[in-house]
């Protein structure tokens, strides 16, 4: 079974590529990621999403302790995106659970809505710290 790399989880890793320092991350890690915008939930069960919750909650945490020596401008750098990383896992759980209880295309339809204003918002909360 393939595995993919959700939003979140890649917003996470941009995050810690600046935690090392490297150049070329640092770069990436202030430009949006891709993946973060996409606005369709991954498809799944409320048991899925639940996990989706509590992983999301535990690379939060992980980020942020990498995120402690760093000080400055860096620091702040790598806590706004480990917060943008949280708050898009955070969206694409809660639409996970939501297209889990979704039963016409309408329904689908407006959960989709929900987590790109979700995301989009959350993006913007980072923009402005």
């Amino acid at each position: 079974m393939k595995k993919t790399i959700s939003a979140g989880t890649a917003a996470l890793v941009l995050a810690l590529f600046a935690v090392a320092g490297s150049a070329v991350a640092q770069t990436a890690a202030t430009t949006p990621a891709p993946a973060a915008t996409s606005a369709a939930p991954p498809a799944g069960t409320k048991a899925d999403a639940k996990a989706m919750k509590k992983k999301a909650d535990a690379d939060y945490k992980a980020a942020k302790k990498n995120c402690k020596p760093m000080k400055g401008a860096a620091e702040k750098s790598c806590m706004k995106d480990a917060k943008l990383a949280y708050e898009t896992a955070k969206a694409d759980a809660k639409g996970t659970h939501e297209m889990a209880e979704a039963k016409t295309d309408k329904e689908k339809a407006k959960v989709t809505a929900e987590v790109a204003k979700d995301k989009a918002k959350a993006e913007q909360k980072a923009a402005n710290r």
